[in-house]
């Protein structure tokens, strides 16, 4: 196989935290790659409901914690670190004893990370899979404490627990805000209606809202139509389905950048750009 793939290919990346290493995975691969940041994740701007949420978990007052996100297991634990380390223990002895239930590969990650495992791990990584991961067990009188993905409240998955009698305490550990500046968001969609992009791989649901933030969705529509569209997973791919557009690559099972790259790989290299 020629030893750079994706060589006169170019793919645009809208993610934000990994962007250098995602770049990094496709230039090595021979792409040119149009870094487009579309979203930037800053902690939740008052600590104080993260603090209360964290200190109840280590009080034992969660049976089953549910993290959406590896992400969210991060801010947490930075938000300990910076307004009340002394609490960080007692939270990790907790987290070790209550029941842990993840919705995908990079919250059990994060964990793996503490020297803890996940007890439930969603079969598919999305909010049905969490509520069908749960739905064989008695929930009635559970305390659960969910940890949003951003500020989505996520209402099937709480009004799910309630309706089994699960008492739920969710908290939101980060935020997203706009990177990229309006003018570079639509100066992409502008390449992408030109056909000069060959490729656009989403990592967030967040980077598809913020298209279309910035422009009418036919435009959006128009501009994804005549690129390569890939999803990191079934999250993502959802949100695009949502907006009518079907995802044309996606990892088979481990929904992470390497796979993603590799995805991309096998769909555009070996053929002129």
């Amino acid at each position: 196989m020629d030893a750079q793939p994706l060589a006169g290919r170019v793919i645009a990346v809208p993610e934000t935290r990994e962007i250098d290493v995602f770049a990094a995975m496709l230039e090595r691969r021979g792409a040119r790659v149009v870094r487009c940041p579309m979203v930037a994740i800053r902690d939740a701007p008052d600590p104080e409901p993260v603090l209360r949420w964290s200190r109840a978990l280590a009080d034992g007052e969660f049976d089953d914690v549910i993290f959406l996100t590896g992400e969210g297991l991060r801010r947490i634990l930075g938000c300990i670190d910076r307004s009340d380390p002394a609490l960080k223990e007692r939270f990790l002895s907790a987290l070790s004893v209550a029941r842990k239930i993840t919705r995908g590969p990079k919250p059990a990650r994060a964990l793996r990370e503490l020297g803890i495992k996940p007890d439930i791990a969603a079969e598919r990584p999305t909010t049905e899979g969490v509520i069908a991961s749960l739905r064989g067990h008695d929930l009635q009188g559970r305390r659960f404490g969910v940890q949003l993905y951003g500020t989505e409240p996520n209402r099937p998955l709480i009004d799910f627990l309630e309706s089994t009698g699960a008492k739920v305490s969710a908290v939101a550990p980060y935020v997203y805000a706009d990177a990229a500046d309006d003018a570079a968001v639509l100066e992409l969609l502008g390449r992408m209606q030109a056909g000069e992009i060959d490729a656009i791989a989403f990592t967030s649901t967040p980077q598809i809202e913020r298209l279309f933030g910035v422009a009418p969705a036919e435009r959006v529509l128009e501009a994804l139509g005549k690129t390569v569209v890939a999803a990191v997973g079934p999250v993502v791919a959802d949100t695009l389905q949502k907006h009518g557009i079907q995802a044309r690559l996606m990892p088979e099972e481990s929904f992470f950048l390497k796979p993603l790259t590799s995805a991309l790989e096998k769909e555009l290299g070996g053929a002129s750009a």
